[in-house]
């Protein structure tokens, strides 16, 4: 089942308003910020844990054949 599929633009026009009467129109930009910050730093986390994977194995290429 694709959730895109049933939101229509209608639906996201709704959740917008609805957002910025929640919210307000001063405080968006400081929360997407902050949104954009933490998807920056779990980008750079995933990065980080993938270079030290591949250091690993390139370390260690017969790690599994150990007598």
């Amino acid at each position: 089942m694709h959730l895109l599929g049933i939101i229509g633009g209608t639906e996201i026009i709704v959740i917008l308003v609805i957002v910025l009467i929640l919210f307000g129109g001063k405080k968006i930009p400081e929360l997407m910020r902050g949104l954009g910050k933490g998807v920056k730093e779990y980008k750079n986390a995933v990065n980080d844990i993938d270079k030290e994977i591949k250091n690993t194995t390139s370390e260690n290429p017969e790690q599994g054949d150990a007598k």
